[in-house]
């Protein structure tokens, strides 16, 4: 029964959102807009339309559009750097888990000194804290996968090292966050999945949580039942509205249960792949051990009433025993057109199994605590070699 939540944000949440940005009272005078280096968010007016509504509240703005998937240590300290020379004294974030991970990044390191690296914690990070606050954020999601909108953490990688790690502190969190589903309509259906499917994973990890509680369950069950019945709508018709707005939410109070529950070794192991082989969407990586992962634990029996809880949210609704969570697990994977993925496509090989797992402990080990057994790298590496095709 015991939780404790604490969260800044001013979360504006629903579709027709984003026109509501100018209406909030903004954190400085002068923001770093900070984008993908793709070509939608300018292609579909949304950073017109961002940028409008900073003019509206007398709100100067630049543009900073170098962050990519799996953002990098190197860009991170160029925004730092941008932010810092053009005097900007907050952040817009415009964009999905990538570009909102990087502006808790750039605005620590645009107001402290050093290299992001030394502020890390795990791996090869120097584990020091912050000695200035960081800029203020305002973060406007245009994906529904991450929850970041509500927190002050994200995951970095460092391509020298081959680390991909998390880092971030509460007062980074963002203290506006815009939710519009309406900005999330042109969202291929491939990525969709994968971002609906990290989404689903955040709280699916939470209720198998040692840290789960009466809070972050309940709302963790809703996310659960509202990502799994409304993410194959959208996969199939991304411009149903209605779908769209059921699977942000999903997606967005998931940042909230994270707040409230730790997630588990499944994001460790999946931040190891993609620190190896840095073309993986951290979705399609997730969907690629999800059987194996959850498999483990249901065959230990290690929270049967948890997997049997998750199994009804997410559509078997007589559910009594814990295999049915699997069962409707890899049934929704196929409904959402994922459940082919493989491994070697993206150029794993199957003798990396226990690179990958003594990577996913020495890069992420924060969340072996939370996973409902104790695991060695042994288990891990098992995982992989299952999930391997």
């Amino acid at each position: 029964m015991n939780f404790n939540f604490s969260n800044p944000t001013n979360l504006v949440f629903g579709a027709g959102s984003l026109d509501k940005l100018g209406e909030q009272k903004m954190p400085g005078k002068k923001a770093m807009v900070l984008i993908s280096n793709g070509k939608s968010t300018r292609a579909n007016g949304y950073l017109d339309r961002t940028l409008a509504q900073l003019n509206k509240a007398n709100v100067e703005s630049i543009i900073f559009d170098k962050i990519m998937e799996n953002p990098v240590k190197e860009v991170i300290m160029e925004g730092a750097a941008v932010a810092r020379e053009n005097n900007c004294d907050f952040i817009v974030a415009l964009g999905g888990g990538a570009v909102i991970d990087s502006s808790a990044a750039i605005a620590a390191m645009a107001m402290n000194s050093g290299d992001l690296w030394n502020h890390v914690y795990g791996g090869t990070g120097k584990g020091q804290p912050l000695v200035n606050p960081g800029l203020p954020i305002v973060a406007i999601a245009t994906t529904s996968g991450t929850g970041s909108e509500l927190n002050g953490f994200g995951v970095i990688s460092n391509l020298e090292t081959n680390e991909k790690i998390g880092f971030g502190d509460a007062m980074l969190t963002p203290v506006i966050a815009i939710v519009d589903p309406e900005l999330m309509i042109t969202i291929p259906s491939k990525y969709t999945a994968y971002q609906g499917f990290d989404a689903l994973f955040h709280n699916t990890e939470v209720m198998i949580s040692r840290g789960v509680n009466i809070m972050s369950e309940t709302i963790a069950l809703a996310a659960i039942e509202s990502i799994a019945k409304y993410l194959p709508i959208a996969v199939k018709d991304g411009k149903n509205l209605e779908a769209r707005e059921h699977v942000a939410f999903g997606s967005t109070v998931a940042g909230m249960t994270m707040q409230l529950t730790s997630t588990t070794a499944a994001h460790s192991m999946e931040h190891s792949m993609s620190a190896y082989h840095h073309n993986l969407p951290h979705g399609a990586g997730l969907i690629m051990i999800s059987e194996a992962f959850y498999s483990f634990f249901v065959e230990h029996h290690a929270c049967d009433e948890q997997f049997i809880k998750m199994a009804k949210a997410i559509g078997i609704t007589n559910a009594d025993k814990p295999e049915d969570f699997s069962t409707a697990l890899l049934k929704l994977q196929k409904d959402c057109g994922v459940d082919d993925l493989k491994m070697s496509d993206y150029g794993f090989e199957k003798s990396e199994a226990m690179t990958l797992a003594v990577g996913a402990r020495t890069m992420q080990g924060g969340l072996y605590p939370a996973t409902p057994l104790d695991i060695t790298d042994k288990d891990v590496a098992g995982m992989f070699e299952k999930s391997y095709r």
